[in-house]
């Protein structure tokens, strides 16, 4: 049976984040090989993360998204203990 459109959709989006995050690991890597703080690298991650959401979505779209974020983190989905396959 062929996958639909949107199961290969959901893939082809997987796989992005799967390489973004691997992109992001590199320059939190570089960033603490540098010399500069986990705290600021965050900083910084989060402030470019909400201009480029701001600048896409607006900041109705930005709020929006930060609530679902709040919820996952509630959730316990970014926990550093959580393994995901």
């Amino acid at each position: 049976m062929e996958p639909r459109r949107n199961d290969i959709d959901d893939m082809i989006v997987h796989e992005k984040m799967q390489v973004a995050l691997e992109y992001q690991n590199e320059a939190w890597a570089d960033g603490m090989a540098d010399g500069i703080e986990p705290e600021i690298i965050a900083d910084a991650a989060f402030a470019l993360a909400m201009r480029e959401t701001i600048r896409i979505h607006g900041e109705e779209g930005a709020e929006a998204i930060l609530e679902q974020l709040k919820a996952r983190m509630v959730a316990g989905e970014f926990s550093p203990a959580r393994n995901i396959q």
